[in-house]
Order: structure tokens, then C-alpha cells, then sequence
């Protein structure tokens, strides 16, 4: 069986062109590695300042934010029961299960506040 196309010949190197292709492929592999870790591995930015707008005060004691967490959620319950009421009969299954959702958060809070401060 015979070749349509020769063998290439064989590539004979000075020392120099050896040394110049290795810093080539030095260079390359720099180049690809600030490449990956430019979109890989971005450089961690500064944190974005927390927003103002809304804000608990940080020295508030952790029973009057259960305590009001328990009311909004009180609250939020009986606005649930009560849109549900207006729905008809798939979507009142539906928003009686968030309000079912809302209730055992109520109960979750509750508890907590009676950890917090059992004698009241």
C-alpha cells in the first residue's frame, strides 16, 4: 500500500529556535492562565454598603423583635383567612395553605418568645 502523500520531514532545530519556541509556549500558557483567571476567578470587589431604607436598629433586645414579628405575622394570617375567603375554590386552597404557612410561623415565633421571656 503506498502513500498518495509523503511523510513531512523531519524538523531539525538550532538551540536557539528550541529556546525561542519554549518561551513562546511560556508566554501562551501566562497569557491563558490571566485569560481563565480574569473570567474565572474575578478579583473580589468591594461590598456593596447595606441600603438604609429599612433598618432595624442593631441594639434592639431580641424580645421586642419576636414581639413584633409575632403581630405581623398575626396580621398577615388574618389578611390571608380573609382573601381566601373572597376566592373561589381552587385559589382558596391555595391561599389557605399560605395562611396555613403564616400560622405555623406564628406558633415558631411564639415559642421562641416564650423562651425569651417565660414569666410574661
Amino acid at each position: 500500500m503506498t502513500k498518495p502523500v509523503p511523510d513531512p520531514p523531519e524538523e531539525t532545530s538550532t538551540p536557539l529556535e528550541a529556546a525561542l519556541r519554549a518561551d513562546d509556549l511560556a508566554k501562551n500558557r501566562e497569557a491563558i492562565k490571566r485569560a481563565l483567571d480574569f473570567y474565572l476567578c474575578p478579583p473580589p470587589g468591594k461590598p456593596h454598603p447595606a441600603s438604609t431604607m429599612f433598618l432595624v436598629q442593631p441594639d434592639i433586645d431580641t424580645e421586642s423583635l419576636l414581639a413584633h414579628a409575632c403581630e405581623s405575622l398575626a396580621s398577615a394570617n388574618t389578611l390571608a383567612s380573609d382573601f381566601a375567603d373572597q376566592l373561589g375554590r381552587p385559589q382558596r386552597n391555595t391561599a389557605l395553605a399560605i395562611q396555613q404557612i403564616i400560622m405555623l410561623a406564628e406558633l415558631a415565633v411564639n415559642r421562641a418568645l416564650d423562651r425569651v421571656d417565660p414569666h410574661a
